[in-house]
């Protein structure tokens, strides 16, 4: 009775596309290109986008150059907020200086221009492997941090 309950609360979604790719341009220019088998939209008790099925996205430069793709399984945007969140498994790949960066979860405040994680971060870039507890970087991804920096391993193949 409680399951039943439950699923009788939860309220249906307003809108929900299934294998979508949206691409977003400015003036004509692509900058934004999106990938997700399934995106939910709910209007009510708050307005947000849940990517249950993963998502990904590339990010382009005013030349159509692929500077940024992120990867994760599930994300929420919550749009009232200008808040999006990515979690379990997410791949950030900066194409502009060849770091890989694999973590729990991220958080990208829109309003603040900032994308943040504390949760244990690992960012590879050719021999080098860094360790942290977080990192901290601006939309574009050119500032990133890594909080409390563990280490630097080297390595050859």
């Amino acid at each position: 009775m409680k399951d039943i309950n439950q699923f009788q609360r939860q309220a249906p979604p307003d809108q929900e596309i299934v294998d979508a790719h949206i691409w977003r341009s400015d003036e004509g220019k692509l900058q934004l290109e999106l990938d997700a088998p399934r995106i939910v939209q709910y209007r009510k008790p708050d307005t947000r986008t849940i990517y249950p099925k993963g998502v990904e996205l590339r990010f382009y430069d005013s030349q159509r150059y692929l500077q940024t793709f992120i990867r994760a399984n599930k994300a929420t945007s919550y749009d009232d907020k200008n808040i999006i969140t990515a979690k379990d498994s997410v791949v950030v790949i900066d194409y502009t200086n060849g770091d890989t960066i694999y973590l729990e979860d991220i958080v990208w405040k829109s309003d603040e221009d900032i994308i943040y994680s504390n949760h244990p971060v690992r960012a590879v870039n050719g021999n080098r492997v860094t360790y942290g507890d977080g990192f901290v970087s601006d939309a574009n991804m050119t500032n990133l941090r890594i909080t409390r920096q563990r280490g630097i391993i080297e390595f050859e193949e």
